[in-house]
């Protein structure tokens, strides 16, 4: 059974780092619900990027989905850009209900199997876009949450926290963003908004189906694993609506574990798996609080 009960209302969320990917997938399933969806994003027209997907079309899908997209060309390595996202929404909805915080730096060779040295240097941006961005983004958000009393802010982060995965830098990543939901969860509690952090499992992305294009062999099976993006968009919009939503603020949730609690498979019926047992599981906050 789903326990969430929150009245079904179009709610206002800005999903960060739309054009493709997570960020597109988490984007289109709020907009199933009816909701207004700010997506930002740096690629303007099909073919500026190495993969498909434009900010632009991510936001026509919304719209045919019954929500209302709203496309916002953004740079998250620059602070006034952000700043600007911020002021728009503010202007033309008054309010933010959720924050999605997935702009993320994903370098071409972030797969490749070296050492960190050997790699190029340019992985590390993604403690810019992908962190640091993270936290300018959250500082804009959290105010107009405040204000009202309600809202969530949501990361995307992974296994990767945990284990190796990708290298050093994807994993400070990782486990920078989990500390973000820790902490924020602290300074939101009083103002009624949550903080989390979803480990997401192997996904179905543009990126991906490269990868698994260029290496057939290696990914054998991949298909009956990994996650929709859209499934994460769902357990965020369920995680917004439960009236025991401040229970998980500050935890780091596995999203294939929240989805047995919620009762949320993918359309087709599949359960994504947890990779807990393979991969560890995510270490909680201490309780102890120093100011």
């Amino acid at each position: 059974m789903n326990k969430t009960n929150k009245p079904n209302k179009p709610y206002v969320a800005l999903v960060t780092g739309a054009s493709r990917g997570a960020g597109k997938g988490i984007a289109l399933a709020l907009a199933a619900t009816g909701a207004t969806v700010y997506v930002t994003g740096r690629t303007q027209h099909e073919g500026d990027a190495p993969l498909p997907g434009t900010v632009h079309a991510t936001a026509i899908e919304i719209d045919k989905l019954g929500g209302k997209g709203i496309a916002l060309t953004c740079d998250h390595a620059d602070d006034q850009q952000v700043a600007e996202v911020f002021d728009y929404i503010q202007h033309n909805s008054g309010r933010l209900d959720i924050l999605v915080n997935n702009a993320t730096a994903l370098h071409d060779e972030l797969i490749r199997p070296a050492p960190f040295w050997e790699n190029p240097l340019d992985l590390v941006n993604i403690l810019d876009v992908g962190l640091r961005s993270a936290y300018v983004a959250s500082w804009h958000a959290a105010p107009l949450m405040a204000e009202r009393g309600d809202g969530l802010i949501a990361f995307t982060s992974s296994f990767g926290a945990s284990c190796y995965m990708h290298g050093a830098a994807y994993g400070a990543q990782k486990a920078g963003v989990d500390k973000f939901a820790k902490d924020m969860a602290v300074d939101l509690k009083p103002y009624g908004v949550a903080a989390v952090s979803i480990w997401m499992g192997m996904l179905q992305t543009e990126r991906t189906a490269r990868v698994i294009a260029e290496h057939p062999e290696q990914y054998a099976g991949f298909s009956e694993l990994a996650e929709t993006p859209q499934f994460t968009g769902r357990l965020i919009d369920a995680l917004y609506r439960d009236p025991l939503r401040q229970e998980k603020s500050g935890l780091v949730l596995v999203g294939a574990e929240l989805a047995r609690e919620y009762g949320i498979t993918e359309l087709d019926g599949r359960q994504p798996p947890s990779h807990r047992a393979a991969l560890g599981g995510p270490v909680q906050a201490h309780p102890a609080i120093v100011a």
